[in-house]
């Protein structure tokens, strides 16, 4: 049945949406996907006592400011169900120092990798829920970004150990420009050993 579905939807168009606040537990899951499981870990660790670390990234996903929010969110839908979303907006041209005194160091080569693609249109997220996967919901929405890039380059970062999603980047003209080691402490770990920062200079 599964393989079924998912061949109906192939070649589909996806219908998207800006995101709302009404999407918080969408955004939270997927962003948990597409950071490995990180987002979950920091959750944890910031939830009062007592409380769902899920409810902390629901509530980090319906601010109106930051990097993560609604607002930067676009959702794709399979026939009513928020199937997948992007998470999109433009780099500055000058970016801040890093403090490294006070940045968590698990933060830092993500940050880090980020400063190396100024002024570019970066994917922070880009998931899928499992039930979802393999219909062509990630390239729609990442057509969708270059689309909402206005002409400047992209940038993404992916771990070294998502083969399937550095897989699809490189297959839309995403090429590696630098790396830095994953730091993994805390209980939070995760398959690849690098994150990688990913660049396409002419999205046209």
């Amino acid at each position: 049945m599964a393989d079924s579905a998912h061949q109906k939807h192939t070649d589909q168009i996806f219908p998207t949406r800006p995101a709302t606040p009404d999407d918080a537990d969408h955004l939270a899951r997927l962003i948990n996907y597409a950071g490995e499981g990180m987002p979950y870990h920091v959750w944890q660790k910031s939830a009062e006592a007592g409380m769902d670390p899920w409810e902390v990234g629901r509530i980090r996903a319906r601010r109106i400011e930051g990097a993560f929010t609604y607002r930067n969110a676009v959702i794709a839908e399979v026939e009513g169900d928020v199937a997948a979303c992007l998470v999109t907006y433009p780099l500055p041209d000058k970016p801040e120092p890093i403090d490294y005194d006070t940045m968590p160091a698990m933060f830092v080569p993500l940050q880090e990798l980020e400063n190396l693609a100024p002024d570019t249109q970066y994917v922070n997220v880009l998931a899928t829920h499992p039930e979802f996967r393999g219909m062509g919901c990630g390239t729609h929405l990442l057509a969708e970004a270059e689309r909402m890039a206005d002409g400047r380059p992209m940038s993404i970062i992916v771990s070294d150990g998502n083969t399937n999603a550095r897989r699809l980047y490189e297959k839309t003209g995403y090429v590696e420009t630098d790396a830095r080691p994953i730091v993994k402490e805390d209980g939070w770990d995760c398959e690849g050993e690098n994150w990688v920062l990913l660049v396409k200079r002419d999205p046209r």
